[in-house]
């Protein structure tokens, strides 16, 4: 009896020791944060984020990195699913409204000026897929979500797909009504007047750190509701940016410099408390963006002297294009990486990575195995972390919708191979054929010059990558519009904001 109660208590020894030895994952994203809107990759004029660079001196830094999707919800989905939006079908932000689809399909009235029909996208991510922290939950792990979700409301909240909490609870796009209290959400309230969204959500992320059973590892979800929209800041870091404002500048809104500011110091709360705790050494840290700055909506601000302008968020040079197009600028984010004894510090990477690359690569490095029966995507780019390279034939961005935004494009989808970027724009070709904008982004990282009729071959290369990835993930992908009326196209049209900034009113400037 005697040796069965020392064999009981040897295993349970090692149990505990185990899961202690586990490495707990934190992943912060981002939400609109665009390329050039950190100081990673070179942009130190205007932007601070210094606790971006204290994270990216403890790991890899990349410089290729790309979200799955220039919107928010498609690329969330596919960090949990380790799926491209073509596989899911959820390709736009829909997930905070009524109706549930889980199945992708066609418009049935598309609109006569469009030679294709577009998509319509899955509005919720459906809680039979084994989504990333179901499998740490197996795994043992203790798991939380803060911040956005967007992926659909009850019975499709993070709480369904295997967060032991989640705060605040909030399925909508952005946060709820401000940034700067007084909020809206339902039930969840400031705790003095005009509490920061994002300093509470650090708030309630380090209480959670602290409290958390030590005995197993965690995995916490903190995905910010910075730089969304509505856009709002606190008034001290406005002011403070305002005097940095240079006009001839193309990123010049103290609001938004403002909100980035309060997105690094949030990071920076995490960091400390992590480092406070002991945890450091035994923690993976992600940070990365849900998709490229947003260039449609407009802010009010304000100069020192008083006197009013208006301007778009950001810009995402040297990048063309920004949120909602499938330009660099909507889809290139910037991507952190740190892996404490593995990941080399202090290291930038150029291997081209994905939102869906994150599944298996978090998997691997906590060995975990991948749910059977699971269509996985993206691959593991452990070996990137030590500065090796990885050999991939392509990344697909599929976007089948056309949101009216500066650089927009009909229904697409692109592929980037090695240096080359191909954009094939669905049925806008003579007599239906597909569209297509070739680009060389190491000549050419602005994509201002389209190459398609110099190097027709790459092309046809380009275009079976395509072609194979839209046959494996058997989609939904748009066909010609019968309806389609010649008199009502305008091909000048395309890439031309429509309306000026979105969500402004007109008014007169000082």
């Amino acid at each position: 009896m005697k040796k069965l109660f020392f064999l009981l208590f040897v295993f349970i020894l090692t149990v505990n020791s185990n899961a202690q030895d586990k490495p707990n994952v934190v992943f912060i994203l981002a939400d609109d944060l665009g390329w050039s809107d950190v100081t990673l990759y070179g942009n130190t004029k205007f932007y601070e984020t210094p606790n971006l660079e204290r994270l990216a001196a403890r790991g890899v830094t990349y410089t290729n990195a790309y979200a799955a999707s220039p919107l928010c919800s498609p690329t969330r989905s596919s960090i949990l699913t380790g799926q491209t939006p073509l596989r899911t079908g959820i390709t736009a932000p829909t997930a905070h409204l009524e109706k549930e689809l889980l199945k992708a399909s066609l418009e049935e009235n598309p609109n006569s000026e469009n030679k294709a029909v577009n998509c319509i996208s899955v509005s919720r991510l459906d809680n039979k897929l084994p989504t990333l922290v179901k499998q740490f939950k197996k795994a043992g792990y203790s798991t939380a979500h803060f911040g956005k979700w967007h992926l659909g409301r009850e019975p499709y909240s993070p709480l369904q797909h295997g967060f032991d909490i989640d705060i605040p609870h909030w399925p909508g796009p952005g946060p709820a009504e401000s940034f700067v209290a007084p909020w809206k959400y339902p039930s969840f309230k400031e705790k003095y007047a005009q509490e920061h969204i994002e300093d509470r959500m650090a708030e309630e992320a380090v209480s959670w750190l602290r409290n958390v059973d030590k005995s197993k590892p965690f995995f916490m979800n903190y995905w910010q509701f910075s730089v969304h929209a509505p856009f709002d800041a606190k008034e001290t870091l406005k002011k403070y940016y305002s005097s940095k404002v240079d006009l001839t500048d193309l990123q010049h809104s103290s609001t938004y410099a403002a909100m980035i500011h309060s997105l690094d110091q949030a990071v920076g709360r995490l960091l400390d408390e992590i480092d406070r705790l002991g945890l450091a050494d035994n923690t993976i840290i992600v940070f990365t963006s849900d998709n490229g700055g947003n260039m449609y909506n407009g802010i009010i601000d304000f100069l020192p002297s008083g006197e009013k302008y208006i301007t778009p968020p950001t810009s995402n040079r040297p990048l063309r294009g920004g949120k909602a197009t499938l330009y660099e600028g909507g889809i290139r984010v910037p991507t952190i990486i740190s892996c404490p004894g593995v990941a080399t510090p202090r290291t930038k990477s150029d291997q081209i990575i994905q939102s869906i690359d994150f599944y298996p690569t978090l998997l691997n490095l906590t060995n975990i195995p991948l749910p059977k029966d699971h269509i996985v995507d993206g691959m593991d780019i452990t070996p990137t972390l030590k500065g090796e390279t990885i050999e991939r034939d392509g990344i697909i961005t599929f976007f089948p919708h056309q949101p009216k935004v500066p650089d927009w494009l009909p229904a697409s989808i692109s592929v980037r191979s090695g240096d080359w970027k191909l954009i094939r724009i669905f049925h806008l070709g003579k007599d239906f054929k597909h569209g297509y904008r070739l680009y060389n982004l190491k000549w050419d990282i602005g994509e201002q010059n389209d190459l398609s009729e110099v190097y027709p071959e790459k092309i046809i290369e380009l275009d079976k990558i395509i072609e194979n990835r839209i046959a494996e993930s058997n989609a939904v992908i748009p066909i010609p519009n019968k309806t389609f009326d010649p008199s009502k196209f305008a091909l000048e049209s395309i890439g031309v904001q429509a309306g000026g900034y979105k969500g402004v009113k007109k008014i007169e400037l000082n």
